[in-house]
């Protein structure tokens, strides 16, 4: 067991497992965002580091097919940043809340000496998607392309430059196929630790296994922050599921099967 989930497991709460927890048809999520964690200053603007504090967030909504309405900030700033920085920062919470119809409610602000966020998302859902109810034989998929977020995040420690369109800055969430598809899928969760990493969150809590049917390489699937889908569901489903990804225009990926062997993560824990 890593530290993360050795932290985890003090914890004993029906609730908790998922990308957010589940009370009611509500889903309350939390993410950190932290300055020389998650990123430095000098690689984005405050305006694009507000922009993606929320949208790590509502990625787990999505990943739970509910519609976010609410959110809380926590903000941490160093007492040197300019009324010209706070404000960038705060555009560029209202323009994420803007594009989502979310409503930011309150949260709380202290001086800190580097820059950290931390965002609750309140949802609503009316058929949420678990990481849970996968069988044997399952199929399981990814959306879009993955690795490309692990590139971009080598380049930037290696003091290189990214594409202004960089999917380390500019996270496409899968809102669009999630909500599509929601009748035929049977599990999913967004990739934020890395495709196997993630994987083996899923395997664990269904007690399955992994087969890979199609070879990953593996910068690929031990690339963190790619905020994709990961998906199960069933073998009889895989036509309805490639339709839906083809009307919502979403790459969709099949690369392996539940089984009943002991699947084991190969990659690197990101968090500690």
């Amino acid at each position: 067991m890593n530290l993360e989930n050795y932290f985890i497991s003090q914890f004993n709460s029906k609730h908790i497992g998922d990308d957010g927890a589940l009370i009611d048809n509500v889903v309350y999520s939390k993410d950190a965002f932290f300055e020389n964690v998650h990123f430095k200053r000098r690689w984005m603007s405050c305006f694009q580091i507000a922009q993606k504090a929320m949208l790590v967030n509502i990625s787990d909504a999505v990943a739970m097919n509910a519609v976010p309405k609410y959110a809380l900030l926590s903000v941490a700033m160093p007492k040197n940043m300019t009324k010209a920085e706070m404000k960038d920062l705060a555009e560029g919470f209202k323009s994420v809340a803007k594009q989502y119809n979310i409503e930011i409610i309150g949260g709380d602000t202290i001086s800190n000496t580097k820059l950290d966020i931390t965002v609750t998302i309140i949802s609503k859902t009316k058929k949420p998607l678990l990481r849970t109810r996968v069988r044997e034989n399952y199929l399981f998929a990814f959306t879009g392309e993955l690795g490309r977020s692990a590139n971009d995040l080598k380049k930037l420690q290696n003091l290189g430059k990214i594409h202004k369109k960089s999917k380390f800055v500019h996270i496409r969430l899968r809102n669009g196929f999630v909500t599509k598809s929601i009748n035929v899928l049977k599990a999913g969760m967004d990739i934020s630790d890395g495709l196997c990493s993630d994987l083996g969150k899923m395997a664990s809590l269904n007690k399955t296994g992994v087969q890979f049917i199609k070879k990953i390489p593996k910068h690929i699937t031990c690339s963190g922050e790619e905020y994709e889908m990961l998906i199960a569901f069933d073998a009889r489903d895989l036509k309805k599921v490639k339709m839906y990804a083809r009307q919502t225009r979403t790459k969709l990926t099949v690369f392996a099967k539940a089984v009943r062997n002991k699947y084991i993560n190969r990659c690197k824990a990101h968090h500690f």
